[in-house]
């Protein structure tokens, strides 16, 4: 479409939530797992006693929990996860004047941001779908969520990890300033169990799945109700810690295509020591530039990767331990949900806040990448 509008000043009109009926409790999972590792020790036992083979070694809920602050997580296929001789999500497969999956619970997320701030779909201008876990390459599932809803206009599809949908508001945000939309729908939809590898006992238990949807509007077009965005920040550093080999080039090498880095792959402890800094100096610095001292922070909606991550961050940026009220956690019910983390946090943690409330969105993850969207309650 081509430009129509004043340039603007975006706004958060609302946000929407897709959660999966189905939860894993750490406890289905480790038993799950047990007895993967029990089958798998005792059909290679000759091969372990002889030491050309490690055994695998089990989980438990202890570990888990210390590891990740993890305690349950939401999916979408519980059945095929748990089952032993199967442990990945199975999905039959649509054929294709059928929505696809990703798009399906993509539209669930955004109708419920819609009904929240009253808004009819012919009202919105563009659909972003930014998250990390595409179903397919193309046509792009935003056009087909766009298609879905009967919205006019134009979308597309970005990838920019656990931190898209941070990247994704700003590149709303700046439609809304140029004058190219009014109304945008950024929407991250994760089937985050998809990509992961439930025989790993050192990730096993991170991923679940979920859809969210942000609406960023011009604040002469908004309701009465939404939060002003004062400000975004985005920063990327290329890293290998976090790594994920499978696409559509696979398909040259058939010998590597159940490689264990065709799925999720980390090295936790650099990852770690890596991002926190990273994240804590580009939140500190982000509402430096925007003259906000850290005591002018009411609420940090961080993203839903690890319980201790989240605390040391918070930690940097507040100058002391976040209460559950200053960073409040997602994390143990719903896993890490990648894009959508943060996203999950504002929406449940975020009604209580008043007129004047000064917050920041802050994602981080592959990449590296990290994006913080700082946002003022509406008068």
């Amino acid at each position: 479409m081509t430009s129509a509008y004043n340039q603007a000043r975006p706004v958060i009109s609302s946000t929407g939530l897709f959660t999966p009926a189905d939860s894993i409790s750490n406890e289905e999972l480790v038993a799950s797992f047990n007895a993967y590792v029990a089958q798998h020790n005792a059909q290679h036992a000759a091969a372990i006693e002889a030491g050309e083979m490690a055994a695998l070694q089990p989980s438990s809920v202890e570990f888990i929990e210390k590891a990740s602050g993890i305690k349950a997580r939401k999916v979408l296929s519980k059945a095929s996860i748990l089952d032993v001789d199967v442990m990945c999500p199975r999905f039959e497969e649509r054929p294709n004047d059928q929505i696809s999956v990703l798009a399906e619970i993509g539209v669930a997320a955004a109708r419920d941001a819609l009904q929240r701030a009253g808004r009819d779909a012919k009202d919105v201008d563009a659909v972003l779908v930014a998250c990390s876990n595409l179903q397919r390459a193309y046509p792009a599932i935003a056009i087909e969520v766009q298609d879905a809803l009967g919205i006019e206009g134009f979308g597309f599809d970005m990838n920019v990890a656990c931190s898209s949908a941070t990247f994704g508001i700003q590149t709303a945000a700046d439609f809304i300033r140029a004058g190219n939309a009014r109304s945008v729908l950024v929407v991250s939809p994760e089937i985050c169990s998809g990509h992961l590898n439930w025989r790993d006992r050192d990730s096993h238990f991170i991923f679940g799945d979920v859809a969210t949807a942000v609406l960023v509007e011009a604040a002469d077009f908004a309701p009465p109700s939404h939060w002003d965005i004062l400000g975004t920040q985005l920063k990327t550093r290329f890293s290998n810690n976090i790594r994920n080999n499978f696409g559509f080039l696979n398909r040259t090498a058939p010998e590597s295509r159940d490689s264990a880095d065709k799925l999720f792959v980390q090295e936790g402890r650099k990852v770690f020591k890596e991002v926190v800094p990273m994240v804590g100096d580009l939140i500190t610095d982000h509402i430096a530039r925007l003259g906000i001292a850290p005591e002018g922070l009411r609420r940090l909606w961080l993203h839903q990767a690890n319980a201790g991550m989240n605390r040391l961050i918070a930690q940097r940026v507040l100058g002391h331990e976040a209460s559950e009220d200053e960073s409040p956690t997602v994390l143990d019910s719903y896993a890490n949900t990648s894009s959508a983390g943060s996203i999950i946090a504002f929406h449940l943690n975020s009604e209580d806040l008043k007129p004047g409330d000064t917050g920041i969105i802050c994602s981080f993850g592959a990449g590296y990448s990290a994006g913080s969207v700082v946002i003022r309650k509406a008068a």
